[in-house]
């Protein structure tokens, strides 16, 4: 029972099973299971009937769906492990020109979209882009003359991927290398070892569950992509899925499709804990240890290392995209894309509000009962970032549908009218799946300001007679105003570039920025998507610098 100023403010309400849960905790997971709704649902549908649909699906692309899916991890996860941490070694631990700039710099191409990059290159490679043309240019070749990669293969996908992905590891490896202890490494070097030998003998081990959390997010990331992989012609099962709900008509295969991909998800999770076990990192803190100072090549091969992540995930799609944008400006200053523009800023800003009040919550619920239950309903909200957009919309879709139905045979029988679609395929539904699928990111900055704030200001307030709700308003809020506005535009972006999820629920004659591109670039008309695609860019470099700023005064 918590008590303030004398008063109790919280009873138990008794439920069957001898569970006796305090209104914050019933609040809280009352949220909990509206956010774990679509994956029950999904899940529900395992052991349904499906016909011949399944053994359709089994017998013929279900296993390319699981192999494309698990190369496409595979590439990625080296792809990003090996640009990821040798980048975060050799701007912690090295000094060289411009290292300062790297160290956030290397954050920028989490900003692109991996299908705006997809859509780029694809420009930039194709037959009459400027790298073909300035070759048979310089050779005098022709058409069948030379040879070059396709890019619109799974090698490319994982490549579009790696280049957008592999700032999630370096961010955590960075911070794993600075909050090493100066002894360890120094110790290594007092016993002879060279700058390699210290990075893969000691710095390396200690930064290991720093490189599997961030990997893990980037494979996550990796199992939501729809746009590169369908339009690479990659089978995964985000493609599957998305072709069997409105290729073949099939909600229950699909969502037995998704609910595979839910167990791949899971699996991942486990692994990754696994692949910890019971081993324990400890830093005994300190300074920093004195960072080694590279020169002439050495230095030159550290700037082109940092360098080239950057050129291909961030300048040369961004400087292609502008150049495009500029070139058929009037193509671009139109009502549509206005209208498109604006669709996205209001989805992204409701979600944006409703994520960091339902985050707010949920933290401060966690923080007035730190209980086994609070700490469940927390975690059970914040599980959706770990599920694809695709998976969440059918999810969301199937009992909303469900739902619709009812409300119309009830309106029929009661009045004689049909009200038609007032759940599913509406704003609402959207930005439910926007909430069950990022309402973790802005949780943990919400978390991570609330817990900055001390327990002490609590309990002078509660002396003086103050409510929970009044201690929220009056001494937590004005204190997290940072932390908040962080979460928010954490969520903005995220929503803002969020294209499978959008896909499939978007109502009707509502496009986003994001489905515009999509829409634009399947169709092969790139210059008219390169504006909306370069908005996204823009916008999704504002969370980005402000990130890498934060870090870079952290050290």
């Amino acid at each position: 029972m918590l008590v303030c100023g004398g008063r109790a403010v919280s009873k138990s309400l008794s439920f069957p099973l001898g569970i006796h849960l305090k209104p914050w905790e019933l609040l809280v997971w009352l949220i909990a299971l509206v956010i774990a709704v679509p994956i029950l649902v999904i899940l529900s549908q395992v052991f349904v009937n499906t016909g011949d649909t399944w053994q359709h699906l089994a017998t013929t692309v279900l296993p390319d769906y699981l192999l494309n899916s698990l190369w496409l991890m595979l590439g990625v996860g080296i792809g990003v492990m090996v640009i990821g941490v040798s980048t975060a070694w050799l701007v912690t631990n090295c000094e060289f020109w411009g290292v300062g700039w790297w160290q956030w710099l290397l954050l920028t191409p989490l900003a692109a979209p991996a299908y705006v990059l997809a859509y780029t290159y694809t420009e930039f490679f194709a037959f009459e882009g400027p790298v073909q043309t300035w070759l048979r240019e310089l050779t005098g070749w022709g058409y069948g003359d030379y040879w070059l990669p396709n890019i619109r293969s799974l090698g490319g996908a994982i490549a579009m991927l790696t280049l957008v992905l592999y700032p999630y590891v370096f961010l955590l490896a960075r911070v794993a290398f600075l909050e090493q202890a100066t002894c360890s490494l120094e110790a290594s070097r007092s016993l002879g070892c060279g700058p390699w030998r210290s990075f893969w003998t000691v710095a390396l081990p200690l930064a290991r569950p720093a490189i599997a959390a961030g990997t893990s997010l980037a494979l996550m990331e990796t199992l939501n992509d729809f746009g590169t992989v369908q339009y690479f012609g990659v089978d995964t099962f985000t493609v599957g899925i998305y072709r069997t709900w409105f290729g073949m008509g099939d909600k229950i295969a699909a969502a037995q499709l998704a609910s595979v991909l839910v167990v791949i998800v899971f699996a991942l999770l486990l692994v990754e804990k696994w692949s910890r076990g019971k081993a324990r990192y400890y830093n005994r803190g300190g300074d920093r240890p004195i960072p080694y100072v590279l020169k002439g090549w050495r230095a030159a091969l550290a700037w082109l290392v940092c360098a080239l992540p950057v050129f291909f995930g961030l300048l040369l799609p961004g400087g292609l995209l502008l150049y495009l944008a500029i070139s058929y400006q009037q193509l671009h200053l139109s009502r549509e894309f206005l209208e498109h523009a604006s669709h996205s800023l209001i989805l992204a800003t409701l979600s944006a509000v409703l994520g960091v009040g339902i985050a707010l919550l949920l933290a401060y619920g966690h923080r007035l009962l730190p209980t086994v239950w609070m700490r469940w309903g927390t975690q059970i909200a914040a599980m959706g970032y770990a599920i694809p957009g695709t998976v969440i919309a059918v999810g969301i879709l199937m009992p909303l549908g469900w739902l619709d139905n009812v409300i119309n045979d009830v309106t029929e029988h009661l009045w004689g009218v049909e009200v038609g679609l007032i759940l599913s395929g509406t704003i609402t539904a959207l930005i439910y799946a926007y909430l069950v699928r990022f309402l973790a990111v802005s949780l943990g900055s919400v978390e991570a300001s609330l817990v900055k704030i001390r327990p002490s200001l609590d309990e002078v307030a509660r002396t003086l007679g103050r409510s929970p709700w009044n201690i929220l308003r009056t001494v937590h809020f004005p204190l997290m105003v940072p932390g908040l506005f962080t979460a928010a535009l954490m969520i903005f972006v995220d929503v803002m570039k969020e294209l499978p999820a959008t896909l499939v629920i978007r109502p009707f004659n509502f496009d986003t920025l994001a489905i515009q591109v999509y829409r634009f670039a399947s169709d092969e008309r790139l210059p008219e998507a390169a504006l909306s695609a370069l908005a996204l860019v823009v916008v999704g470099l504002i969370p980005v610098i402000w990130l890498g700023r934060q870090t870079r005064w952290a050290d």
